[in-house]
């Protein structure tokens, strides 16, 4: 191959040259290397010598960092098909606790016992001084490798009246049996089937919806108020699903969801359940499930435009008009000077009032789906396939960008969720007449940061994968370090020492324009050839299983 002398070419051939580092990420893509890796430095406490190490970004979104983004997706498939179709019962039991954590909680009681003594004889400075040992305490208790608080809740929870609206039908209820696994059918041939369930739920019709392309047939017809906040509120609904089904089940329901977006933009579910129940039951439950939005009125708009709300801080305020709930300030009435009621005197009122009715309910829609899975079948991975599907794409990636119908359908929803109160702490409050929870100063109406106005999200803020906590009785974590495990066993290299001495490496981030710090470029070939030793030394090894002669030179080359 000649060289290019780049004197001899004109700018236009220079253009269209591709460019080196282009074609290094394009190679880490190939070799599925991180193209985004986190620069760290390892102090070895040890040995006293530090080394920079590239840790992989960890994105869940293609768009971003595609091989992080496939290798999150290929472990939640894992994560799926290894707790689905369980046959035995996850060990959920806790450890004994050791002599050092008991000796803490007996220390934890005699602090309380002498703060409390201290509180009845009205030693207030005293009092304080005791709750700080405590707070200490409990640190203590948490890094000793104990869960939960002795302190209790700090604050009154609120609560509503449970009683069932008069439009939701009455659902069964079982006495529950202290198990996470199904019913079992036995063959004429005596082979046990433990079947389970792959559920679809979706929400509600706006209007009509064109067939094939997702947008409405009338924009000026189709509900999109209803729609934003039903897409805000729909993981609520989803735990509202759980409990009624573990209620009728009977038995602690196991689950794996993802939620995914629909073509005209709404999210929807789809659920992996460990057991099964009869069809009906289930569509009956979806019918029967219903959540209910307990928040202040948010239809009549008090401020818009210029006319907002200010702020002023509380020293500047008179003294029956300041709120003991630790702001600094309150937005005032630019007209009345009147503060505006606080998040929680909004609840209150909202509380005192009987005819009261929510601001939002929301159900699902008639469409709902249900198929029994058997474990290992074909149906059973192609529902484990559909399950992780779009988890590398946000709920806005479902759009077609040649459509402009489709966008101007996105555009539409977008601006119903602007000014659509996300969240107790949303700056939309104050077009109500609502200070936020925890109001700040330069909070404006439309100008909410939260994930759910943002475009990619079309008002999901919840999480896209949602796991029970008995499904694999493994955290994400475990599943990721039991691959990890695998790989070194198959290459044959010692796992990382942290794993029995976690004080001997210190990590720090290398700060941005380090002198030593090798560029993109040079990090990703050492990442691939890296990789490229990884894949040669497995195929080597899967050869050798198969009782394949390896030439020496490759096996050489491999290690």
């Amino acid at each position: 191959m000649n060289p290019v002398n780049d004197r001899t070419l004109t700018r236009a051939e220079k253009q269209k040259m591709p460019v080196a580092l282009d074609v290094a990420v394009e190679v880490a893509k190939a070799n599925g290397v991180c193209i985004r890796p986190i620069l760290l430095r390892r102090l070895d406490t040890c040995t006293g010598q530090s080394e920079d190490v590239n840790v992989p970004c960890g994105s869940t979104r293609e768009t971003v960092c595609p091989p992080c983004a496939r290798r999150n997706k290929q472990l939640r498939k894992a994560q799926c098909r290894e707790g689905w179709h369980l046959d035995h019962e996850p060990v959920t039991e806790p450890a004994p606790a050791t002599e050092d954590q008991r000796w803490l909680i007996e220390f934890r009681a005699d602090v309380q016992a002498k703060r409390d003594a201290v509180e009845r004889a009205g030693e207030v400075e005293e009092v304080a001084d005791w709750d700080a040992a405590i707070q200490a305490i409990d640190e203590e208790i948490r890094a000793a490798g104990m869960r939960g608080t002795l302190s209790g809740r700090s604050a009154p929870r609120r609560s509503r009246s449970t009683r069932r609206r008069q439009d939701a039908p009455d659902l069964p209820q079982r006495a529950m049996r202290p198990t996470t696994l199904g019913r079992t059918f036995t063959g004429t041939e005596g082979k046990v089937f433990r079947p389970s369930l792959f559920l679809t739920l979706t929400l509600p019709s706006y209007g009509r919806i064109q067939a094939g392309r997702g947008v409405p047939v009338n924009p000026s017809t189709y509900d999109y108020a209803r729609a934003a906040r039903d897409a805000l509120h729909f993981s609520k609904l989803v735990d509202r699903f759980v409990q009624n089904l573990r209620r009728v089940a009977g038995y602690d329901v196991q689950y794996f969801a993802t939620v995914e977006p629909q073509k005209r933009l709404a999210p929807h579910l789809h659920m992996a359940i460990r057991g099964t129940l009869p069809r009906a039951e289930v569509k009956a439950i979806a019918a029967a499930t219903y959540h209910q939005v307990w928040w202040p009125e948010a239809d009549e708009v008090r401020f818009d435009g210029e006319h907002l709300p200010v702020w002023a801080p509380r020293a500047d305020l008179p003294e029956g008009q300041s709120h003991p709930d630790g702001q600094v300030g309150d937005y005032l009435d630019p007209d009345t000077g009147e503060v505006l009621p606080t998040w929680d005197e909004a609840l209150d009122r909202l509380g005192q009032d009987d005819d009261a009715e929510p601001l939002h309910v929301i159900r699902f829609g008639d469409q709902i789906d249900v198929q029994g899975v058997l474990a290992g079948t074909p149906d059973a991975d192609q529902c484990i396939r559909y399950l992780s599907k779009y988890l590398t794409k946000s709920l806005g990636e479902s759009l077609d960008a040649d459509d402009p119908a489709r966008r101007d359908h996105a555009a539409r929803l977008v601006e119903a969720l602007r000014y659509e109160p996300c969240s107790p702490s949303c700056p939309n409050w104050l077009r109500y007449g609502v200070q936020p929870k925890g109001a700040k100063p330069g909070m404006t109406p439309g100008r909410c940061r939260g994930k759910a106005h943002k475009p990619e999200h079309l008002g999901y803020a919840g999480r896209r994968v949602l796991v029970s906590r008995k499904w694999s009785n493994k955290t994400l974590a475990e599943h990721k370090r039991d691959r990890r495990t695998w790989a070194l066993e198959a290459l044959g290299l010692a796992d990382d020492p942290t794993a029995t001495d976690p004080h001997r490496y210190v990590w720090k981030p290398v700060p941005a324009g380090d002198a030593d710090t090798p560029s993109l470029a040079l990090r990703l070939l050492r990442m691939v050839a890296e990789r490229q030793r990884w894949r040669a030394t497995l195929l080597a090894l899967e050869a050798r299983a198969d009782g394949q002669e390896i030439p020496a030179a490759e096996t050489r080359e491999a290690a």
